[in-house]
């Protein structure tokens, strides 16, 4: 088992949890599999795999924000600091644990099954804090849209995206495999066949239309078909290729053009 280096003993949510951390000397490894495979993420469907696989996302926040309301509301008409406040409180911490445990437990499944199967897996370099700031604006210059912009931060914070990444970079690691981070502008826009880019090509979520020579696909794994010919283009280009780091190519679009939906309200404003 190795040389144990420390121990972690955590009390969350009302239960303790023991976290052992150990060392031991092992062999480089070699992923078992040689396939590559890009990957786009996305809010209505959690990924799409260039390989023609949807994972629908888990909603762990959605799925129990009714709850959540609920138990905040009935905190609010405590007294504070009461013992009926407390147990309020004590509520709501549980409900918050519950969502973060049904994420964690999404997520590292999901990332599980992909390093098994793939031994290159090309995601997009998404800047998750830049997309999920707040559009309030200020008092002298408020925000557009924001109820949509706020419900749209929301799923993608649902999502889990940064922790689904850092997942997948270890277990690639531990496997011998190796994860691609691209810029994801026009991934979504950009059709594979011609390479002409427009916000036309998708006028829904589900489906990509190109305006220009009239290929069509899904939408998701059109994009994904993009990310792994980023990909592609990094490794040809003579970029690092070793197992075990990640790779960042140039700098992040902070805004990914997804869902739809809310970009299209955003623009009658």
């Amino acid at each position: 088992m190795g040389e144990v280096r420390n121990v972690t003993v955590a009390l969350s949510g009302g239960r303790w949890h023991v976290s052992i951390q150990t060392r031991q000397e092992i062999e480089d490894p070699r992923h078992p599999a040689r396939s590559i495979v890009g990957m786009d993420m996305g809010v209505a469907c959690f990924a799409a795999l260039s390989s023609g696989e949807i994972i629908a996302p888990a909603h762990a926040l959605k799925k129990r924000q009714r709850q959540l309301a609920r138990a905040q509301r009935a905190m609010s008409r405590k007294v504070k600091f009461s013992n009926n406040w407390k147990k309020a409180k004590a509520r709501i911490q549980r409900i918050h644990t519950r969502i973060g445990h049904a994420r964690r437990d999404f997520l590292h499944k999901t990332s599980t099954a992909i390093s098994q199967n793939h031994a290159v897996v090309v995601i997009e370099d998404l800047q998750v804090r830049n997309m999920s700031k707040s559009a309030a604006g200020t008092v002298h210059l408020p925000g557009r849209n924001v109820r949509a912009k706020s419900g749209l931060n929301r799923s993608i914070l649902d999502q889990g995206w940064a922790e689904f990444r850092r997942q997948l970079e270890y277990k690639q690691t531990w496997r011998g495999g190796m994860v691609i981070a691209v810029n994801p502008r026009n991934t979504s826009r950009m059709c594979p066949a011609c390479g002409h880019a427009d916000k036309a090509n998708r006028k829904t979520q589900a489906r990509f239309k190109c305006v220009a020579c009239g290929h069509t696909a899904h939408a998701d794994v059109n994009a994904a078909n993009n990310v792994l010919a980023a990909g592609h283009a990094v490794m040809a280009c003579g970029g690092d290729v070793r197992p075990h780091p990640h790779l960042g190519v140039g700098t992040a679009a902070p805004m990914k053009q997804e869902p739809t939906e809310a970009t299209q309200i955003a623009s009658a404003n």
